[in-house]
């Protein structure tokens, strides 16, 4: 497969990258080879997965790898890995796609360590403990990637305006170079992404979280965890049993 790094090496390095072009160049060579990758693409949640979903899937064969022990309280973990797999499995019949869904084990003490050892609990929201939490959840999406022979391995994270993503793609490529397994550049907000992430909300009545899950976060912004543990209790008591 064809490395991203073959592609940003030939541009200007005093610009600022266009990842989505970077993406829109690689994908021509997959035409051009006439190959449809594998990509294990890790997701917060199930409205970041919806524009990269519908877009990769023309060129691509793809599995959604639900990957986040940043997300605080279990309750609220579960909730959203229940509608990520819920639209997995509803996109699937809508389009006729067969896009698989993985999930981790919930390992919120990766995340809280994390922290912890690297004194960030104090950190502004997009400061150096986004930072720390991007590079943990696209190691652990990288080392699955590995295990598991995918040709790619990517985020969603890109498609949100609150996420850096020229710092997601510095990360996920120096992160390639440990693995066995290609990074997949991204900015899925380009092009209208996040409005079509909206609308495609609507039209699946996909549940749209008020925080990004990180504990820390959540504190600071003022979140009511207690009502999200209790709102999420009542969703997952009304889903149908296996």
């Amino acid at each position: 497969m064809f490395d991203v790094t073959e592609i940003t090496e030939k541009m200007n390095a005093n610009q600022k990258i266009n990842y989505d072009r970077v993406l829109q160049k690689l994908i021509k060579q997959w035409r051009a080879a006439e190959s449809r990758p594998t990509i294990l693409l890790h997701s917060c949640c199930a409205p970041c997965s919806t524009t990269a979903l519908e877009y990769l899937t023309q060129y691509a064969d793809i599995t959604v790898y639900f990957a986040n022990p940043n997300i605080h309280p279990r309750l609220e973990y579960l909730r959203r890995e229940a509608v990520q797999q819920q639209f997995v499995e509803e996109f699937n019949k809508q389009t006729g796609n067969q896009v698989g869904f993985l999930s981790a084990p919930y390992e919120p003490n990766q995340f809280i360590q994390m922290v912890k050892k690297r004194h960030l609990a104090e950190e502004p929201e997009g400061g150096k403990r986004c930072s720390s939490c991007f590079q943990l959840r696209l190691d652990i999406a990288a080392e699955k990637a590995q295990e598991l022979n995918y040709d790619y391995f990517g985020s969603a994270l890109t498609l949100s305006p609150k996420k850096n993503s020229q710092l997601i793609n510095e990360i996920g490529i120096e992160i390639q170079k440990f693995y066995q397994t290609n990074y997949l550049p991204s900015d899925f907000k380009k092009n209208n992404g996040y409005k079509r992430s909206i609308e495609l909300c609507r039209e699946y009545e996909i549940y749209r979280q008020c925080y990004c899950g990180c504990l820390f976060a959540a504190q600071k912004q003022g979140v009511d965890l207690k009502q999200i543990s209790k709102g999420a209790q009542e969703f997952l008591k009304n889903q149908p049993e296996d």
